[in-house]
């Protein structure tokens, strides 16, 4: 059941179920809570307390939020856990593993953990020469820029379709065609483009000050960087020495947990049960 939490500037929507510890699960831009639907349940089976957010201007949350940056979305995320009752645990997709990132270093207390899958938690920097030996890394990075600058829904979908690796998962079809609709809403491909033309120096500044567990989950056929794996050790490294560590799902693509959510539950729970013991 969809419930509401207001927030200065607008309204997040979320669902919570389960028992147990917190987690808080959040997505990346231009997508929805849903997408963390097969996680979720693996994760509230195996007795956690799981809350599924919509970023502020994506699925039944509002928009026309003041801004869109990662540090509004830690704010809202923080606002949720309060509400909640926290310390959580915070997954972050994407846009929101930056948003993980400060909310964690913003406010160690809240935050006992972090996950973050395929962030973008630093400066990028386009990668020239990758670009021309990289057919995969140089079309991904052409449709999210073309995505920002155009604010089209169609050039989104091919981006998706770009990012998921075939075989394309279960329900796959669906959901586009659900964030298809959303996305034709008045305002929402603008919220798409705001979020894609922020920088994360937000993140990045704060990657040395977290003071939880950080796991880092990256797909091995990302198209976002010319090498995730790469991308990953180079965030992992920029944390307290001790605090992250990087897993590999291989064959994924930017979007592990939807199209490997045995894989990415397995490990979000050998994370935490080694946190927990450590």
């Amino acid at each position: 059941m969809t419930e509401f939490l207001e927030v200065d500037g607008g309204r997040l929507a979320y669902d919570v179920s389960g028992q147990g510890r917190l987690i808080v699960l959040s997505h990346g831009m231009g997508d929805n809570r849903s997408a963390y639907r097969a996680v979720a349940e693996r994760l509230k089976a195996s007795g956690y307390r799981v809350a599924c957010a919509d970023l502020r201007g994506h699925g039944e949350s509002t928009v026309g939020w003041a801004s869109y940056t990662r540090t509004d979305t830690a704010g809202d995320l923080l606002a949720l856990i309060r509400h909640l009752g926290g310390p959580a645990v915070i997954v972050g997709h994407s846009f929101s593993g930056g948003s993980a990132t400060i909310a964690a270093a913003r406010e160690p207390e809240l935050v006992d953990a972090i996950v973050e899958i395929a962030p973008f938690t630093r400066a990028q920097k386009v990668d020239a020469k990758a670009l021309l030996r990289n057919g995969r890394y140089r079309k991904g990075m052409t449709l999210l820029i073309g995505t920002a600058v155009l604010r089209n829904v169609g050039l989104w979908k091919r981006y998706l379709d770009h990012a998921y690796p075939d075989p394309k998962p279960a329900g796959y079809a669906a959901h586009v065609a659900t964030l298809d609709t959303e996305l034709s809403r008045p305002g929402r491909m603008a919220v798409v483009a705001k979020m894609g033309q922020s920088a994360p120096t937000d993140a990045g500044a704060v990657l040395g000050d977290i003071r939880c567990p950080a796991l880092v989950i990256e797909g091995t056929l990302d198209p976002d960087w010319p090498s995730a794996e790469a991308e990953g050790a180079g965030i992992v490294a920029a944390m307290p020495e001790g605090l992250g560590r990087l897993e590999l799902v291989e064959g994924a693509g930017h979007y592990a947990h939807v199209h490997f959510p045995d894989r990415v539950t397995e490990a979000i729970q050998t994370f935490l049960a080694a946190e927990a013991h450590n």
